[in-house]
């Protein structure tokens, strides 16, 4: 099995980071490859609504030059997309946002002269974020948000893993939360297999 991680967090040391950190080791221990893609290391512009990508229907077809087409690779050569980012206002970062509004628009061929193929259909998609309220409070928008998308774009939902940052009263990382997201890794590994079989 291979993962593609999206880390949607600006901060390479921030909370959203030391999450991903038990998470991706506990892949490595059940032989899952993984590969992270750090958004705000790449640049990938808002979408611009023109609507070229529908009429090219075996690809993206954007007309910007800019790194989505690299990342949308890495999220087509894997089994599982992984989005990582910290919760900004109710929902995630701008990088991520950045890249799932072209993702779901050029990858999705509704809109053209010719209905097309969804380009990600039947790929996993699973989450992991931080935000500073409860998570259902925090995060819910965006766990809705994600479950629209899958369902646009034909991909599987697999869940949302979700940890409350306290404001520095208490430390973020703890026994707790490192148990609980390699137990979210080894979930995902074991839905995939009760699947294939």
């Amino acid at each position: 099995m291979k993962l593609c991680v999206l880390m949607g967090s600006p901060r390479r040391e921030g909370n959203t980071a030391a999450l991903l950190r038990p998470f991706l080791e506990e892949c490595k221990t059940m032989g899952v490859d993984a590969e992270t893609v750090w958004l705000c290391d790449r640049r990938i512009s808002p979408c611009q609504g023109c609507k070229t990508c529908q009429d090219v229907l075996d690809g993206l077809g954007c007309i910007q030059e800019d790194d989505l087409q690299a990342v949308f690779q890495a999220m087509l050569d894997c089994d599982v997309i992984i989005l990582a980012t910290p919760i900004y206002a109710f929902f995630c970062t701008a990088p991520m946002k950045a890249l799932l509004d072209r993702v779901i628009y050029a990858g999705v061929k509704n809109y053209g002269r010719e209905k097309g193929p969804r380009l990600l259909e039947g790929k996993r998609l699973a989450s992991i974020v931080t935000c500073g309220y409860p998570p259902e409070e925090g995060a819910g928008l965006w766990e809705e948000g994600l479950k629209r998308f899958c369902r646009h774009g034909g991909l599987e939902y697999m869940g949302l893993f979700c940890r409350r940052d306290w404001g520095g009263r208490e430390p973020f990382m703890n026994g707790e939360r490192e148990r609980a997201v390699r137990d979210f890794a080894q979930a995902i590994q074991l839905s995939i297999r009760e699947a294939e079989l």
